[in-house]
């Protein structure tokens, strides 16, 4: 189907879906890209493509059209809408975020996450939306391949302790070093870029780790630092998503 009039009603839903607030109402979301959409159809996700260029797509529309409902300054030929991502039970290595805020970080965080296979990331309820556009680039399509559940924390970690879960928490200045600390299944806890874990989530720690670095940094990125412990886990401990 081709449409012209900037005021046709699948338009204005495809705008709407910018929102947080309307995606959470119809539980889906706009991808823009062939790489991204490709990875959405791998796992049958996607409810109808958008082209300016594909007559194959299920719309056909113009430029301005594109311009209007795309989020970026360069728009792509090529966008779709996207159902939510469904939960999946968790059974291997997790990454907790106690309200991660920048979309950078939680992206970072997400590739690094399927590189180093811990495929399960809890997110505490005032983290940064899992489908705010700016996320969803940084992912360079990951996203699909996680299992993001956003919850309580300390409900999902009381959890994960019955589960068998060793927790390991992040501390800059008390912290160990995490290759000392032995365990089978682990959940590692990554706070908010300026204040950290909270101290009730930290409390549930078993174990407080930091990394190891030059003095002269007091601290890293949170997604550089989630990244460097998952993969001295993927490299150093038993790992039951290999």
């Amino acid at each position: 189907m081709t449409i012209t009039s900037m005021q046709n009603e699948k338009v204005k839903f495809w705008t709407s879906l910018k929102l947080k607030k309307n995606r959470d109402k119809y539980k889906c979301f706009l991808i823009e890209g062939d790489h991204l959409i490709t990875e959405a159809l791998k796992k049958n996700l996607v409810i109808e493509t958008i082209s300016i260029t594909d007559a194959s797509a299920d719309y056909l529309v113009t430029k301005e059209i594109m311009t209007k409902i795309s989020d970026q300054k360069s728009i792509s030929n090529n966008v779709a809408v996207v159902k939510y991502i469904p939960n999946k039970e968790i059974t291997s290595n997790v990454i907790i975020l106690d309200d991660i805020q920048d979309p950078g970080n939680l992206g970072t965080i997400i590739r690094s996450s399927i590189a180093f296979s811990f495929p399960n990331i809890i997110m505490s309820n005032n983290s940064v939306d899992l489908y705010n556009s700016k996320v969803i680039r940084a992912t360079e399509g990951m996203i699909f391949q996680t299992n993001v559940i956003r919850t309580d924390l300390k409900d999902a970690i009381d959890k994960l302790k019955k589960d068998n879960y060793t927790i390991i928490g992040t501390n800059v200045t008390n912290g160990q070093d995490i290759k000392n600390i032995t365990f089978s299944k682990v959940a590692l806890i990554l706070g908010n870029e300026g204040n950290g874990i909270s101290k009730q989530i930290n409390k549930l720690s078993d174990y407080l780790v930091n990394i190891k670095m030059n003095k002269n940094v007091e601290s890293l990125n949170v997604g550089v630092a989630a990244s460097i412990l998952m993969y001295e886990v993927y490299n150093g401990r038993i790992n039951n998503s290999r």
